[in-house]
């Protein structure tokens, strides 16, 4: 489905118009018995659905609440904030883990995440007043909405309050622990009910929900029942991967085999509110002239994507020595025509690198030369990459291209959920629940081999060819070494998809402090001076503290996590 705003939908009931239980707000004015028919419920859901982007009326600033986690990423060793580091300083702060509880982002999120609670609990509350109409399905799916909600809730915050259609008045809730078990009931509710296609591509189904529920065992190490129920959409559901990699990212792609469940974003003529409105990740000017240079890989990931003599990734010694940037290097020579000269990187790296990664003298998503720091914003902060998975693509411009201007709203979609994802994902839970290791490298090298038999990035007239390498596993000698490539696996495949700080979180502590503290050493061979910048990673940043703002609005009912 398209994204429909319906930004009145909550404001037409009497009972609250409030989109976060931490908020005081007038009551609307329309009593909720005029939408008590089908026609009304439909109408709800469908604002219901719009929050999946999580953007609404009383948001801060269109960037803070997305539905594409793109600031989580930068909370990760995959993304830098880039551009000025004093502009969206809350952002900045996430991105050295410095930030506080009053952090603009986290608290915007937080409210952004339950607005669409609140939209599908009154979805739920509508259909109950509806007499002798079979509401179910209309049911399932905001409970299925509900459990995307109050999952994403409670995998940043871990104690979240419980929030149900009789709560819609209540403000002052306690956030008494996980929701894992009201998330499972909701998904298990969609699964039974769901018809396993529905007309609208973009409205939940029985596959899509047993996919989801799958992800939700993941994060709880459920990993016996995350590998049943994923195998079995990967046995007997509707999906497939795409022959390319890169068209997951364009309109080729868009509602194909491997979208399991995405926001289905849509532009047009103007700064349409069915486009993605957290779009800061264009390129500072570039073939398109476009805005704000923010969301830049990082050197760390480029690494990532070196390949061994065997077409194999570095999975421990990735991170030795750097592919060849050109940080401090201007794009021109003194004439401001003739490119300044570079050498590609001439080593062996997969080919989902120059479909993730912008650098230097390769081609940009079919505009050309990727020029380098004149298409950087601040290069010293943000090192000399750029993100190409959400950047519009030459041969799709048309279709995908929001308002010429500043703040572009593009309609590119975001997989909130890719087969490629549920491959990995029931890798993992194979690796974790000691089943078949044979199984899980299948899995994976499916993944590569489409990384493979991808068309590759042109070269450049006249630069050095990239040396695209990358062959499938020949075997998992054990759980260890498996475990370790299927986690990197899912860092080449998902990057900059907005899984990356998700994932190192639920691997622990532990695994998060060494990752991040690690990341913040080496990248300092690039950026310069980052080591006076960030603040070492702790335990407690594996979970988000609840927002300051919403504790007092709460009159102090809500709790602070106990690490912060």
């Amino acid at each position: 489905m398209k994204k429909i705003l319906l930004a009145f939908s909550l404001c037409f009931m009497t009972f609250s118009c409030s989109e976060s239980f931490t908020e005081v707000t007038p009551k609307g004015v329309i009593s909720s018995n005029s939408l008590a028919t089908k026609q009304g419920v439909d109408l709800l859901l469908i604002g219901a659905y719009s929050m999946l982007d999580q953007m609404r009326t009383n948001i801060t600033n269109d960037y803070y609440s997305t539905g594409d986690k793109f600031w989580y990423d930068i909370m990760s060793d995959d993304v830098h904030k880039g551009g000025d580091n004093g502009d969206l300083a809350p952002l900045f702060q996430l991105a050295n883990h410095n930030y506080e509880t009053n952090n603009a982002f986290i608290f915007d999120e937080w409210k952004g995440l339950y607005a669409g609670v609140n939209r599908a609990n009154i979805v739920i509350a509508q259909a109950d007043l509806v007499k002798d109409v079979d509401l179910s399905v209309q049911v399932a799916e905001a409970r299925f909405l509900r459990a995307h909600f109050n999952f994403n809730l409670t995998r940043s915050w871990r104690n979240v309050a419980d929030i149900n259609p009789e709560d819609l008045n209540n403000s002052n809730k306690p956030n008494e622990g996980p929701l894992w078990a009201k998330i499972e009931e909701d998904f298990n509710f969609a699964i039974e009910t769901l018809p396993v296609k529905q007309n609208d591509s973009g409205r939940a189904n029985k596959w899509s929900a047993k996919a989801y529920l799958g992800k939700v065992y993941l994060y709880q190490k459920k990993y016996a029942e995350a590998a049943a129920i994923l195998q079995d959409v990967i046995n007997n559901g509707p999906y497939a991967l795409l022959a390319e990699f890169n068209d997951n990212f364009g309109e080729a792609g868009e509602a194909k085999s491997e979208s399991v469940f995405a926001i289905q974003f849509q532009n047009d003529a103007g700064q349409s509110f069915n486009g993605n409105r957290s779009f800061l990740k264009p390129l500072a000017g570039g073939p398109l002239n476009t805005c704000c240079g923010f969301y830049q890989p990082t050197q760390d990931l480029a690494n990532a994507y070196k390949t061994d003599a065997a077409g194999l990734p570095l999975l421990d010694s990735y991170n030795q020595a750097d592919i060849k940037n050109d940080q401090g290097l201007t794009s021109f020579q003194a004439d401001g025509k003739t490119p300044t000269a570079f050498t590609v990187y001439e080593g062996a790296v997969d080919p989902r690198l120059d479909f993730t990664v912008g650098r230097r003298d390769v081609d940009w998503n079919g505009f050309g030369r990727f020029v380098g720091m004149s298409w950087i914003r601040v290069q010293m902060n943000g090192g000399p990459y750029a993100s190409k998975k959400f950047q519009y693509r030459a041969w799709d411009i048309s279709a995908n291209r929001g308002q010429f201007g500043q703040f572009e709203r593009p309609g590119i979609h975001y997989q909130i959920i890719r087969y490629a994802d549920v491959l990995l994902m029931a890798a993992e839970a194979l690796v974790e629940s000691g089943g078949s290791l044979a199984t899980a490298m299948d899995y994976v090298n499916r993944i590569r081999l489409r990384a493979k038999n991808s068309t590759y990035v042109a070269t450049i007239p006249g630069v050095n060819p990239t040396k695209y390498v990358i062959e499938p596993y020949k075997s998992f000698p054990n759980v260890d070494y498996a475990r370790k490539a299927v986690r990197f696996e899912r860092r080449l495949e998902l990057a900059t998809e907005g899984h990356r700080w998700f994932d190192l979180s639920r691997y622990g502590a532990d695994y998060y402090v060494n990752t991040i503290n690690s990341f913040f050493k080496n990248e300092a061979r690039t950026i310069k001076g980052l080591e006076n910048l960030v603040s070492p990673a702790m335990p407690k940043h594996v979970v988000l503290p609840i927002p300051l703002s919403a504790i007092d609005l709460s009159n102090n009912v809500l709790k602070q996590n106990p690490e912060w």
